[in-house]
């Protein structure tokens, strides 16, 4: 696991030196070495900041050249069926100088071409190759998103790395505000890709591999993997066994996603919550033999927030080597100035504290930890996928013409109005809009937005495309199309944006076996019946951890942020939610702010989550200086 950066900037004055200032803003995420490569008569260099989890020698340092001197590559993530590819090339007549799952893919490239390569490896990776004889760059993404890569320019250059914090370390990178990508933070929490919070600056996407031959080249955009077309397949040609079958198919291929996830030279341990898929990845981690797991969680005192004695519990009857931290306010408003310096861009996920706490608590122990992510969206765990089917058959039963009616009667009254009737109008105006949506997938949309109007909060802003606007629902059932949308936008957007900074803001590497493609595409075959619920997951479960100690209503990994709010936080809120200072800055609605926050305090709870996304935009903000 490691940061990767680099500019291309034929004529610049100097690539090599810019690269690594870029590559030091990610030191946190590469504390263990540095390493720079420049190609002088291209322009081109390529930084890199390691953190050494496999072949701890030199031999792993990056940036690193294929043997036969074609390609060079910067690489962050792992490739977890390295030794398997490895044995092959071998057969082929490779040869290895060291034991990093970089120097594999460099020989794949050799052997199979950079797609060909990319194709073979199973993991979780972001990767810049370099190829000196057809002087073009390819920038590559895993299929599930699991690591991050951004690029853009930076004047004439073209810039690249691992979080956004190294393309503003160029001076030429226009660092202003994207008021479309803002929107889409206040609707979503999260800025979904391609977008970023800067206009010069994209994400790639997951399953995808960016072939560049200039720094002015718009570049060409091949999708080898498409989750998509995998629930597509999934649907036409579903699993024809029984349960128990699957049951056991499932088994199988989740203890190998385990098994090659404990691959590691460093120590190893699991974030547990006691909940269903954390569970079970510790379960098969403590199958192995050997000693036994090092297990964390967080916990908190406040009720209806803390995981910590389920997860105790689990731990007590798997007997790992188990670890705790309650943490309070103190905690809380120590790790909250941080979270704009992590995260780059605005992020409203309000579990990105208790994730930053229990990364941090893990990493005094172990450099790895095995998660659950993945398990809801593959599995379908979340509840809104229930209420979501459960409200549109309720909306279905209502006459097109007369939800047309109701709709159109509440689109004449202005937004202005409901909010001047406070909460009691805000709801009327939230369920006028909700009855305009004309199918699931615009209901979805709807339920999963933080603000239901973002557009009139944001000035001057308006809504780009995303996958809750463009992917089309034909040929699946509700929960696939809804699973499907979570997959290509909230899980690598939010959920593991979230996992990614908050375990390299301290040198931690986070792997999920959930997030194997080959389990993906097999759970995409599942038939909903065995996929609902987690029907399938908790079967496997229960021949492991009884079902006493992880059956229990889902929390979610949330912190007690509305009463810290009103409490401990209150002076940095209304500090960074001041009128005159949002009006000074002319991104937000003041009074709609100001409204917000009055309601909130005087107890209108489902304001929270608004609120945390303007406190953490503002936060961003006076990060840099705003």
């Amino acid at each position: 696991m490691c940061g990767i950066a680099g500019v291309w900037s034929p004529g610049g004055a100097d690539p090599e030196a810019l690269a690594r200032e870029m590559a030091g803003t990610l030191a946190h995420r590469g504390p263990d070495g540095e390493g720079v490569w420049a190609e002088p008569d291209a322009g081109l260099a390529l930084g890199h900041r390691r953190l050494a989890v496999l072949e701890l020698s030199s031999l792993g340092a990056q940036p690193m050249l294929s043997a036969d001197g074609r390609y060079v590559l910067v690489f962050n993530g792992e490739i977890y069926n390295h030794l398997d590819l490895r044995r092959e090339l071998e057969a082929l007549g490779h040869r290895f100088r060291g034991g990093s799952d970089t120097e594999t893919f460099l020989a794949a490239c050799v052997q199979w071409g950079p797609r060909g390569a990319v194709e073979r490896c199973a993991g979780m990776f972001a990767l810049a190759l370099w190829d000196r004889r057809e002087r073009a760059l390819r920038l590559v993404r895993d299929r599930l998103g699991v690591k991050p890569l951004y690029y853009g320019r930076a004047g004439s250059d073209l810039v690249f790395g691992s979080e956004l914090k190294a393309l503003t370390a160029h001076p030429g990178f226009d660092r202003g505000v994207d008021r479309d990508a803002l929107t889409l933070f206040f609707r979503h929490a999260y800025i979904p890709a391609p977008h970023t919070i800067h206009p010069d600056a994209r994400k790639l996407r997951p399953g995808t591999i960016l072939t560049l031959r200039s720094p002015s080249d718009p570049g060409v955009e091949e999708v080898y993997w498409d989750a998509e077309r995998v629930w597509r397949e999934g649907a036409a040609a579903p699993f024809a066994g029984g349960e128990e079958e699957a049951a056991g198919a499932l088994e199988s291929l989740l203890s190998r996603a385990v098994e090659q996830r404990l691959l590691s030279d460093v120590p190893l341990g699991a974030l547990l919550s006691g909940g269903v898929d954390s569970s079970l990845v510790t379960a098969l981690m403590s199958r192995r033999g050997g000693p036994p797991p090092k297990t964390y969680t967080i916990g908190f005192r406040e009720a209806g927030f803390d995981e910590a004695p389920q997860a105790r519990a689990v731990a007590e009857y798997l007997g790992t080597e188990h670890t705790e931290l309650y943490v309070g306010p103190a905690e809380l408003l120590e790790a909250v100035p941080e979270i704009p310096r992590h995260w780059d861009e605005p992020f409203g996920d309000s579990s990105q504290i208790p994730t930053l706490l229990v990364c941090r608590l893990a990493r005094r122990h172990v450099t790895v930890c095995l998660g659950g992510d993945g398990g809801d969206e593959l599995f379908l765990g979340y509840e809104r996928y229930r209420l979501g089917i459960a409200a549109w058959n309720t909306l279905r039963r209502i006459p097109t013409p007369l939800r047309g009616l109701l709709a159109g009667i509440g689109g004449v009254v202005p937004w202005s109005w409901y909010r001047a009737l406070g909460v009691w109008g805000v709801r009327v105006g939230w369920r006028m809009e909700a009855l305009r949506s004309p199918d699931l997938p615009a209901l979805y949309r709807y339920l999963c937005s933080h603000s239901k109007i973002p557009a009139s909060l944001v000035l001057g802003g308006k809504e780009p495309t995303t996958a809750f606007t463009s992917t089309d629902p034909s040929g699946l059932d509700h929960w696939a199309y809804m699973s499907l949308v979570d997959v290509k936008s909230y899980l690598p957007d939010d959920i593991l944006v979230k996992v990614d900074r908050a375990g390299m803001a301290f040198g931690l590497e986070l792997r999920s076996p959930f997030l194997d493609h080959r389990l993906a595409e097999f759970a995409a075959s599942l038939p909903t019946a065995m996929r609902a619920g987690k029907r399938l997951l908790r079967r496997v479960l229960h021949r492991h951890v009884p079902p006493a100690l992880v059956e229990r209503p889902k929390m979610g990994f949330g912190a007690p942020v509305a009463r810290w709010l009103r409490g401990e936080l209150r002076p940095w809120c209304e500090d960074l939610l001041d009128p005159a200072r949002l009006r000074r800055q002319g991104f937000l609605d003041a009074g709609e702010v100001g409204r917000m926050w009055r309601e909130f305090l005087g107890g209108r709870e489902y304001w929270q989550a608004h609120l945390w996304d303007a406190l953490m935009f503002q936060a961003w903000l006076a990060a840099r200086g705003d």
